[in-house]
């Protein structure tokens, strides 16, 4: 990799170790938010404002990028990732920080879909799987440094300084990126699909709100529900119908012609559905059933974070050497889903630490082996003509599925908890509700293997082919 690339590279690792720094002191912060600006029962929003707007953001940010080059929406992304992020520090209820999260969130949609579109510009496939696994690495490191952080900053000062940190760090990558990054001159012209957009997170919206409200604060068979339920329907059969008449729609039909952008979009799916569905728990497992701290919170959830490190390292390049993606997948996936079946089991049965720590390393290892395999897989079979909005659309499926997660699990602790009040919900309910949750976890993790045998095994291109 020569001067100018790595110079690149650095910058992009930068922006996405500040999106994984964020993700991983919010959810170490939780519990200390919830306690001050109460609101339990609407906790997963905190998470699902941000996932919501960062997938509904992904699609454009592929195709704006395309049209108008990669440097200005790198700008974009991250000036606006910022300002969410100062506006958040200064939140003084549930209300104003699940909508700075969801401006937070309009920022954030950018940085993982950029990155990889870029490193797909410069490194050819066969070389690639060094640097994405890299940027794995680089994020789940970032991540194991996060909840420690994030544990310190709310015990020494306070929550709103979680937010705070993020303003100084972005401010690196935005100089980071200035200084290396060229002015590229963007050959492909394209019609922007913004009707598309509004219908895909209209409907999204809509169904995510009966999954989160339906059954605790709407009865199911409220007419709230049947409203939204029959508003995220209509809009679903509008969106089908549009993406087929106009030119370039949010959703490109002839994506959908590539067996391994399918494939390999419910494989991840799946998998973020358990994983972020459970993982974003841990801290509420940590602190409010077992007495930990939030700082001793942050500790304890390293080591799924050190095990993505690590096998995200060792991923990349048994990859660059052996040429093949799938094998080391089908391991990852298979680790993945009995480390969620034994965490079920361990918080159901209120096992201790022995047996939760070394099941959360073995979930990290699992991860790691798949997240940056797969990408590189969907970039190495797209035409260069579709890699900028394939890649974006793989990491909108990826987060819808993390979207999903986040709030039928969510879901699970509001009906748990509902008609308890917020001081007399006590650890077994929240213990219930948690095993239940990565009950769950372990269901849709199982699905994304069996769909993996699926996927076809493309050989990589040993070049770069230019947009």
């Amino acid at each position: 990799m020569n001067t100018s690339i790595r110079k690149i590279y650095f910058g992009l690792v930068t922006m996405i170790g500040l999106a994984a720094l964020d993700q991983s002191i919010v959810a170490t912060a939780l519990p200390r938010i919830v306690s001050e600006l109460g609101g339990v029962a609407h906790l997963s929003w905190v998470v699902t404002a941000y996932v919501l707007a960062s997938t509904a953001t992904m699609p454009l940010y592929g195709k704006l990028s395309d049209q108008y080059g990669r440097r200005p929406l790198l700008y974009t992304a991250i000036i606006t990732f910022l300002a969410g992020s100062a506006l958040c520090g200064l939140a003084q209820n549930m209300a104003e920080l699940i909508a700075f999260r969801a401006i937070q969130g309009l920022g954030a949609g950018g940085f993982m879909p950029l990155a990889q579109i870029v490193i797909g510009d410069l490194v050819p496939p066969a070389e690639r799987g060094k640097r994405q696994g890299s940027i794995a690495a680089v994020y789940a490191l970032t991540s194991v440094l996060g909840p420690v952080l994030g544990g310190l900053l709310t015990d020494w000062l306070s929550w709103h300084w979680i937010f705070y940190v993020n303003l100084p760090i972005g401010a690196v990558a935005l100089y980071l990126i200035a200084k290396s990054m060229p002015h590229d001159k963007p050959h492909n012209a394209h019609k922007i699909d913004y009707l598309g957009s509004a219908l895909l997170t209209g409907a999204i919206t809509a169904a995510l709100l009966v999954l989160a409200l339906g059954g605790t604060e709407w009865p199911w068979d409220g007419q709230q529900v049947r409203w939204l339920g029959a508003l995220a329907v209509l809009l679903t059969v509008v969106l089908v119908w549009h993406v087929r008449r106009v030119p370039e729609p949010v959703l490109p039909p002839d994506l959908f012609d590539n067996r391994v952008f399918n494939v390999a979009s419910v494989v991840l799916a799946l998998t973020f559905v358990g994983m972020m569905g459970s993982s974003v728990f841990f801290p509420l497992l940590f602190q409010l059933v077992m007495g930990a701290s939030p700082a001793s919170s942050g500790l304890l959830t390293m080591p799924m974070m050190v095990g993505l490190v690590i096998s995200s390292a060792l991923g990349g390049r048994v990859l660059a050497k052996s040429g093949r993606y799938k094998p080391a997948q089908v391991v990852g996936l298979t680790l993945a889903t009995l480390s969620f079946g034994v965490l079920a089991w361990g918080i159901a049965s209120s096992a201790g630490y022995m047996v939760l720590e070394p099941a959360i390393f073995v979930l990290g290892m699992g991860l790691g082996l798949v997240m940056p395999n797969m990408t590189m897989a969907v970039q190495n079979a797209l035409p260069a003509a579709r890699r900028g909005v394939g890649t974006a659309m793989l990491g909108f499926f990826r987060s819808l599925g993390g979207l999903i997660g986040v709030t039928g699990s969510g879901a699970i602790l509001a009906q748990q908890l509902h008609g308890q009040a917020a001081n007399a919900a006590n650890a077994l309910l929240y213990r219930d509700a948690i095993g239940q949750i990565f009950g769950v976890g372990t269901v849709m993790v199982g699905l994304g293997l069996l769909m993996l045998a699926f996927l076809p095994e493309v050989p990589l291109a040993t070049t770069t082919a230019k947009r």
